[in-house]
């Protein structure tokens, strides 16, 4: 007998270095612009992020895009070994280390003064690093090696979902979701669910940004798909995070799945 086919990867999907720089300086923007509103009283809110306070995610917000400027003071690795769509799923074994590194430089900004002084001095910093760096410059992450390019696309991930966070955290803050930022989010997140689950018997649609192919079994190729999931990005977002269940999504009518291969509850969260 002939040896198998191997199966087809999922084709990695391209993302203007030009477009993703302004999506992350403009997200965070729009992050700090609503932080420094915050009161004491605000800032000590919890969240759904644990043990986590406002001020806590506040701070974290701002750690996870320093990295971008710490990482490019840095000796450039030798090789980027960390691919884009195995970003999602490595970021859970670092998970300790950055909460304990969240603690302590909420800690070390206890106040609101304080606090809108470190989103300045990191915004200045991105921002002129930024200015200069080429996208294929290598960082050396904690995850691992990757392209400054590639990169900034997490970044739009962790500054989404954590806008969404503080949103769900302080009624009333309504912090705005830059169009690029948050199409890119879930375009990486609907990406990484494919390549989790590669196949073409599920089509998962997350109008307007994207369209995915996923699940093994029988490949539709014509027609409407026996199998179809369809959400919004934010809660695609928070199902791919672990913020909303898959079952809970279900019965608000937060998403919709049809077909006997739709069921997506073995695959989410993507990202722990």
């Amino acid at each position: 007998m002939p040896p198998a086919a191997k199966k087809p990867k999922p084709r990695t999907r391209t993302y203007d270095p030009t477009k993703t720089r302004t999506a992350v300086l403009t997200q965070y923007a729009n992050i700090r612009t609503a932080i420094v509103t915050l009161t004491p009283d605000q800032l000590a809110l919890p969240t759904r992020l644990g043990d986590w306070t406002v001020r806590d995610l506040a701070a974290h917000v701002t750690m996870a895009v320093e990295t971008v400027s710490r990482n490019l003071d840095r000796d450039e690795p030798e090789k980027a070994e960390l691919a884009l769509l195995d970003w999602p799923f490595a970021t859970a074994a670092r998970a300790a280390d950055i909460a304990g590194g969240t603690r302590e430089l909420a800690a070390a900004h206890p106040d609101p003064d304080s606090l809108n002084a470190l989103y300045a001095r990191t915004e200045e910093r991105l921002t002129e690093r930024l200015a200069t760096a080429p996208g294929t410059r290598r960082l050396g992450t904690r995850t691992g090696g990757m392209t400054l390019a590639d990169y900034l696309v997490t970044r739009t991930v962790e500054l989404v979902v954590h806008a969404d966070d503080l949103n769900d955290a302080v009624p009333g803050l309504d912090i705005p979701y830059d169009r690029q930022a948050l199409a890119t989010c879930t375009r990486l997140l609907a990406d990484a669910l494919a390549a989790k689950a590669p196949g073409g018997s599920t089509e998962v649609r997350i109008p307007p940004y994207a369209v995915v192919q996923c699940v093994e079994g029988p490949r539709h190729t014509r027609g409407t798909p026996p199998n179809v999931v369809e959400t919004d990005p934010l809660t695609w977002i928070r199902l791919a995070t672990g913020r909303v269940q898959w079952s809970d999504a279900l019965d608000k009518a937060q998403v919709s799945a049809s077909g006997e291969r739709a069921d997506l509850s073995e695959l989410l969260p993507l990202m722990a």
